[in-house]
Formats: C-alpha cells, sequence, structure tokens
C-alpha cells in the first residue's frame, strides 16, 4: 500500500443517496434562509416586501428542522462512511466536532427563532396555511434574548460551514484524497 492509497477514499464507501439528497437540500435551504434572514434585517419599517420575506424566512427554518429531524435520524440509522485511513486524528476530531455543532445548530436555529416569533407575539404560520402553537408567551425580554441567540447562533452556523467547505475543498485539491466525491456523486 502507498502513502497515497492512506489517503484515498474507496467509491463504494460513499453516503447513502437519502443522506446526500438531505445534506444538499439543507444546504441550499440554510443559505437561502441567512440570505433572506440578511435582506428583511436590512429593510426598515415593515413594508409588504418584508413581511413576505419574514415569512418566507421563517417556512424555511421550520421546513430544516424538520429535514434537519430527518437526518439525524438517518444519521442514527446508517453510518457515515470512514474518513481515510490517513487522516491525522486532529483533523478527524475537527471533522466529528464540525459535524456535530452542524447538526445541533440546524435544530437549535430554527427553535430560537420560533421562540423569538413566540416572545415578539408574532405567530409562525406554516407556508401561510399550518399555524404553529405559540410555546411561550409573548415577553419583550425573552423576546430579546431569543432574537440574540439567534443571530449569534447564525453567524457561529456561517463560521462552522465556511471551515466545512474549506475542509471539503482542502481535501479535494490540496490532499487529492477524493474525500469530496463522498457527498457529490458526479465526482469519480
Amino acid at each position: 500500500m502507498t502513502h497515497r492509497d492512506l489517503f484515498t477514499v474507496d467509491y463504494d464507501e460513499r453516503y447513502t443517496s437519502t443522506a446526500i439528497g438531505l445534506h444538499w437540500l439543507i444546504a441550499a435551504l440554510m443559505i437561502c434562509g441567512f440570505a433572506l434572514g440578511w435582506i428583511m434585517t436590512s429593510i426598515h419599517g415593515f413594508t409588504p416586501a418584508k413581511l413576505r420575506y419574514v415569512s418566507w424566512h421563517k417556512w424555511i427554518g421550520v421546513t430544516v428542522f424538520a429535514l434537519a429531524t430527518l437526518r439525524i435520524l438517518w444519521r442514527a440509522t446508517h453510518r457515515a462512511p470512514p474518513l481515510p485511513l490517513g487522516t491525522p486524528a486532529w483533523q478527524r476530531t475537527g471533522a466529528h466536532l464540525v459535524h456535530a455543532l452542524l447538526y445541533v445548530l440546524m435544530i437549535v436555529i430554527p427553535i430560537t427563532g420560533y421562540l423569538f416569533s413566540s416572545a415578539s407575539n408574532v405567530p409562525v404560520v406554516y407556508l401561510g396555511i399550518v399555524p404553529l402553537p405559540r410555546l411561550i408567551a409573548p415577553d419583550p425580554t425573552l423576546k430579546a434574548v431569543f432574537k440574540t441567540a439567534h443571530l449569534v447562533l447564525n453567524y457561529t452556523l456561517a463560521a462552522l460551514v465556511l471551515a466545512h467547505v474549506g475542509a471539503a475543498l482542502k481535501h479535494q485539491w490540496v490532499d487529492r484524497d477524493r474525500l469530496l466525491s463522498r457527498m457529490l456523486p458526479f465526482l469519480k
């Protein structure tokens, strides 16, 4: 076995199609949700466009929460492919930590947004059809707490996503271990 073989991914060791689909769907929704959050908070007042963006942002959050829950259940019953044998221990630890934090944030961020809406006395009506119950009573103090938590956690998520993407690109183009092919089926 050569040094290069230690860092090469076996093409049979890929994520399942379900895991890949959920990964990219959730990633796309999170990018859209973050972009909408960025845009809507820069609009002053309560314009029709801002209210529409807020609704879409909430719908995305609820959807991400549901899909992330499904993804976690899938992951609990389907083993992730192993990292290449030659991956240093610190990279293995870092990868596991970042993945765990990403899963936690995919659940906690929508919850903080939902609680922020409840504390703000603003209902969440999924897709404009299904009213979701308020979990807490309106409260200006909790509104400020959940707004700050939602914001801080979103920026934390953005930083972790950048680290995740950076690590994947490093593996693809610097290490050339084809690790990215586990999540991008068209890479051979």
